[in-house]
């Protein structure tokens, strides 16, 4: 089954072809460790995690990397905020954003480089830029001139000189045009700093996922992916300099960009208090619902979130582990589990995910029809299309006991709920409907069914 994905500087669907099959390499633009990060900044790792699942079934040698920009102006003001070096700030949100991204059923990629790690590389990747006649150093500072790149403005479509009016760029007296970006800047004994052919310095944000990229991937890679809030400057940038720096050669040969999250139809912003944090989300909500809201929407488009959002989608979750709760007793097959074709050919569909949301929620009302013959089957087609989807992995019971915000005692509630089954025998009914009212003071929902009792935390 071909899959083939849009490809943002083509501006169309291409079939994936990669270079090597033995070899598939997909870089992803990772976080900035300064603080937690926001829900917005989940759904590129959500998507492109279904995306490398897809790719693996296709591809099984790819290399997927995803960086941590670990050098940064606004690590350097947190750092100052807080009185430590950038290294404890780095730190602790970098291991913050791993269990974040964990919590919400994201794999880890293959490599995970950080900028601090590649200052060699950079200085070399900058080295070259200079001797090629693409960069200068003036004042202390490395500049691409980005008059030397013809191409420059391929990927976001748009006249250079719109582009630098656009970004607001600052114009520096020492840089020969506006739009020319910075590679290295000087530091001050109060800001970290390496040596280089330019002085005690820092790179500059763009050249550090160039550098990361060849050190790990090689000159051309197959998939660069990310928000499309990065597509202008810093995507613009890494293509102009790593196809300098590398002679001419393509840089990236598909470009994946994902749309932005909006927050009740207006953008995320500081300003306007709407910035949600998945560190908190995930205190409040089941975290596989949250992964479930961001597949909602295709991947290229603008997505809303909403308090409603996340209620749906607790609501489609309660009803799949509801149907695989029932099918507890039914044995799987040997693994691996199948994957559905019409869920695999969705995704393979420039990863269309509402449609293989779609295609799994027609695969719930199977399994849930499905007669004493077919209900091995349809359980392991449900397993199968959610596994691509990173969805319905854990067991139902947990799902409904242990999936909300709500923290119980399991062994009180089964106690409460033997005393129920006990007044209900002696038909004190007052009695049983007093327990109800107790566990649902608790935030435990009970359902009575042919097969007995069972019992849910209320999810928020």
């Amino acid at each position: 089954m071909p899959i083939t994905l849009y490809n943002s500087l083509t501006r169309r669907p291409e079939p994936f072809a990669p270079r090597d099959p033995q070899r598939v390499t997909m870089y992803v633009c990772g976080p900035t460790v300064y603080n937690y990060v926001h829900i917005g900044n989940a759904r590129g790792p959500v998507l492109f995690d279904v995306l490398a699942n897809l790719l693996r079934r296709h591809y099984p040698q790819l290399v997927y990397a995803r960086n941590i920009t670990d050098v940064d102006d606004k690590i350097n003001t947190a750092a100052k905020e807080a009185g430590c070096p950038i290294s404890v700030i780095t730190e602790r949100y970098t291991e913050a954003y791993r269990q974040d991204m964990a919590a919400l059923g994201i794999a880890p990629p293959d490599i995970e480089p950080k900028a601090t790690a590649h200052i060699e590389p950079i200085i070399a990747m900058i080295e070259s830029l200079i001797a090629s006649g693409h960069a200068y150093a003036a004042s202390g500072h490395v500049l691409f001139e980005v008059g030397s790149y013809a191409a420059y403005g391929a990927l976001s479509g748009r006249d250079p000189e719109e582009l630098i009016a656009g970004a607001r760029v600052e114009v520096a007296p020492y840089k020969k045009n506006p739009g020319d970006f910075v590679l290295w800047k000087p530091s001050t004994p109060d800001l970290p700093g390496w040596d280089s052919p330019w002085g005690i310095g820092r790179p500059g944000w763009h050249i550090e996922c160039s550098a990361m990229c060849e050190a790990h991937l090689g000159e051309t890679i197959d998939i660069h992916a990310g928000g499309v809030d990065l597509q202008f400057p810093h995507h613009e940038n890494e293509i102009a300099q790593s196809t300098c720096a590398h002679g001419g050669k393509v840089f990236a040969r598909w470009w994946l960009h994902n749309g932005m999250l909006t927050f009740d139809g207006r953008k995320m912003s500081k300003s306007l208090g709407n910035v949600l944090k998945v560190h908190e989300l995930l205190k409040q909500h089941p975290a596989e619902a949250l992964r479930l809201v961001l597949l909602r929407g295709h991947y290229r488009q603008p997505l809303d979130w909403s308090d409603d959002a996340v209620t749906q989608a607790v609501s489609t979750l309660d009803g799949w582990y509801r149907v695989l709760r029932d099918l507890a007793e039914v044995a799987l097959p040997e693994a691996p589990l199948p994957v559905p074709a019409a869920v695999e050919a969705a995704l393979c569909d420039d990863l269309n995910t509402p449609q293989a949301l779609a295609e799994l929620s027609q695969l719930a009302d199977a399994a849930r029809q499905a007669d004493a013959a077919g209900r091995q089957a349809a359980k392991a087609a449900l397993l199968g299309g959610g596994a691509l989807l990173g969805l319905l992995q854990q067991d139902a019971e947990a799902w409904f006991k242990h999936g909300g915000a709500t923290e119980v005692d399991a062994s009180q509630v089964e106690s409460l709920l033997e005393q129920r089954r006990n007044a209900r025998a002696a038909r004190d009914f007052k009695r049983a409907d007093a327990i109800r009212e107790e566990l649902s003071a608790m935030g435990v929902v009970i359902e009575d069914g042919a097969q007995g009792t069972r019992w849910s935390v209320a999810k928020a």
